[in-house]
């Protein structure tokens, strides 16, 4: 059986679903069901990739925070600098007078890489943290 030859299979779902699905389908321009459902698939499996925690991934901690907010600022630097192998990259926006986004490129093993983003993540005075993840060797 050729794997890169396309298959077919049927779904099943309720109508509201199927309506709210739709939606997305056309918010995000895919031509069809089929490439939205791809991509949907291709991300699960990309999850569970992570629960592999010997396998490389790279991806990005991005972080929301207010500056002012006391010894902030050098606890993130702290966790970096101990982390420093799986740091590709910062990048430090300032939004406004005391809102910075930063965005930090990471590579290394998935267990590592799960343990710095909820790291940084977790200190008090970050608003909002976002870990995206993707396995370096193809799905």
């Amino acid at each position: 059986m050729d794997d890169s030859a396309l298959k077919r299979f049927s779904v099943s779902m309720e109508g509201h679903l199927l309506r709210k699905f739709d939606d997305l389908v056309n918010q995000k321009g895919y031509e069809n069901r089929s490439e939205a459902v791809r991509d949907l698939v291709r991300d699960a499996l990309t999850q569970h990739s992570w629960e592999q925690d010997e396998q490389i991934v790279a991806g990005s901690v991005l972080l929301f925070y207010n500056h002012h907010q006391r010894n902030l600022v050098d606890e993130l630097t702290k966790i970096q600098h101990r982390m420093h192998d799986n740091i590709l990259a910062t990048t430090h926006f300032h939004l406004n007078q005391a809102s910075c986004l930063e965005l930090i490129i990471v590579k290394g093993k998935a267990k590592d890489i799960q343990l710095l983003s909820n790291q940084l993540t977790s200190i008090k005075g970050v608003d909002y943290g976002k870990f995206t993840l993707a396995p370096v060797e193809r799905i």
